[in-house]
């Protein structure tokens, strides 16, 4: 694995989360946010960790930020912390922006003054667990863009016994099945000849309609 250098902006639950799961696979990771007490927290998690505040070009000029592989800026409610601080990231040419945007708004002007990737951690989490629950057969849920998701769905009795091919699933339903779960064992692209077991965790890709119609199906 490369090893990159990331920079985080705002320690917040979801900055803060970032830094850990960044640090843990090995990556440089600089830190940032103006409370002396969580940038002190995470000292010894990050490579580097600094108070400082975003906004202020000649601090992040001071930091070198422009030759980071990716700056992710996970400032909590100050929106205005959060536009001014990208704008200042892109005009100091940096390659690649993710924001953590609070709503619809601030996710427009975001991509307006350029930023990379927008995600919204709360809504997005919100939809995953959402789906979670309402259904039996959900087991997981991934968010990949507003119209289309990847999820893990129980096979039931009805699928059962069938192959992918005799069910005829991309055909009818516009999703692709791009890995089985059986037991410990996992089968990524499987055959289309590969017969379906009851319990099995059928791994699919496509459009959400088209995931809720082959769903609804599947529990009948």
């Amino acid at each position: 694995m490369v090893k990159k250098e990331f920079a985080v902006i705002g320690l917040g639950r979801f900055g803060g989360s970032i830094c850990r799961t960044l640090s843990e696979q090995g990556m440089e990771v600089l830190v940032i946010d103006t409370n002396e007490d969580r940038v002190n927290e995470y000292s010894l998690i990050a490579s580097q960790a600094v108070v400082g505040d975003s906004t202020d070009e000649t601090v992040l000029k001071s930091l070198g930020i422009r030759n980071f592989d990716h700056v992710i800026v996970a400032i909590g409610d100050d929106i205005q912390a959060s536009i001014l601080t990208t704008l200042i990231l892109k005009e100091l040419g940096v390659k690649n922006i993710t924001v953590k945007a609070q709503n619809d708004y601030h996710e427009k002007v975001l991509r307006k003054i350029g930023a990379d990737h927008v995600v919204h951690p709360e809504r997005d989490m919100g939809q995953r667990i959402a789906n979670n629950i309402i259904s039996n057969n959900v087991l997981d849920y991934l968010e990949l863009s507003d119209e289309h998701s990847i999820v893990e769905i129980v096979a039931r009795e009805k699928l059962a016994g069938h192959s992918i091919i005799d069910l005829d699933i991309r055909a009818k339903y516009g999703i692709n099945i791009v890995a089985i779960k059986r037991n410990n064992d996992i089968n990524v692209s499987p055959q289309a000849n590969e017969i379906i077991e009851e319990d099995d965790i059928l791994i699919v890709i496509g459009a959400d309609n088209d995931i809720n119609r082959f769903e609804k199906k599947v529990m009948l």
